[in-house]
């Protein structure tokens, strides 16, 4: 474990960027947060306030609280997205192992699976448990070579208990993924296509034939808040979006998003984008597992 370190707080102007009727709180301005990264990916906000996030090209998660960053796990296996699951457990991709991983409080970590008909999984991305501990994750190949990859398909997945269901073969670079708060649809990314799919989720935890929800440049990872507004780390920003599929504001960033979260209050909003780590205060209540 590294010693904490306390870094200069950069806030910048957010005036310029805020719409008419912006999600944007009054008064805020987005701040970059302590360090500089080599990629920054899914961050989560733990129950007890730490906010950790993932530097996949270092092999590192690390953690931020009071301003201060610490190592939260060391090697990564170059993990990308992260959720809790109902017991506090933190539920990892992770690119390097070709797994989705457990790490509990006591930073034991097993794994959760990694494999799909007795071939290994492509690179999982990112991330999301229903209230039923039912684990949704996406599996492109952003972390292997091509004549690694063992599946046919870069897939979106339901892990139900030891069940694994393939729920979509038809991505082509499946990435970020949420489900809407009463959990009927599942939203799910796709970086290279350029748009966000939406699907009914059935009563066994499977989903419908889907369908394109809204076309966003470069969605990657997405979350959603209590009134069911789409939030989209896309390449022009974090795009605000309504149920309906309407983009109702783009609130740019120093740097190209790819992640984001909710704080457990849900009255800030947490950035990964490139190199950088960033927070911003909202209007909204976002969801947090």
């Amino acid at each position: 474990m590294l010693a904490a370190t306390v870094f200069a707080f950069a806030v910048l102007n957010a005036d310029s960027l805020i719409a008419p009727e912006s999600f944007i709180a009054p008064g805020a301005s987005i701040v970059k947060e302590p360090g500089d990264y080599l990629f920054t990916e899914g961050p989560l906000m733990l129950k007890d306030g730490r906010v950790i996030f993932s530097d996949i090209p270092a092999n590192k998660i690390y953690s931020l609280k009071d301003g201060k960053v610490t190592i939260f796990r060391e090697p990564s296996d170059n993990a990308n997205g992260n959720f809790l699951d109902g017991a506090g457990n933190v539920i990892t991709c992770e690119h390097g192992s070709r797994k989705v991983t457990r790490t509990d409080s006591s930073g034991k970590v097993s794994t959760v699976v990694d494999q799909y008909e007795g071939k290994k999984l492509n690179s999982p991305n990112d991330v999301y448990l229903s209230k039923k501990g039912r684990i949704y994750f996406t599996d492109p190949p952003y972390g292997i070579r091509p004549n690694q990859q063992e599946q046919a398909y870069n897939g979106v997945y339901l892990l139900a208990g030891d069940k694994l269901t393939l729920l979509a073969n038809d991505f082509n670079r499946p990435n970020g993924i949420v489900l809407s708060p009463n959990e009927k649809v599942l939203y799910v990314a796709d970086s290279a296509k350029g748009h966000i799919r939406s699907f009914g989720v059935l009563p066994d935890g499977t989903v419908d034939a889907g369908k394109i929800f809204v076309e966003t440049p470069g969605p990657d990872g997405i979350r959603v808040d209590s009134v069911g507004r789409v939030w989209s780390a896309s390449s022009n920003g974090v795009n605000v979006i309504s149920p309906e599929g309407q983009i109702l504001e783009v609130i740019k960033f120093p740097e190209t998003p790819s992640n984001l979260c909710f704080s457990r209050d849900g009255k800030t909003l947490y950035v990964t984008a490139r190199k950088g780590f960033y927070s911003l205060k909202v209007t909204v209540k976002g969801i947090a597992p």
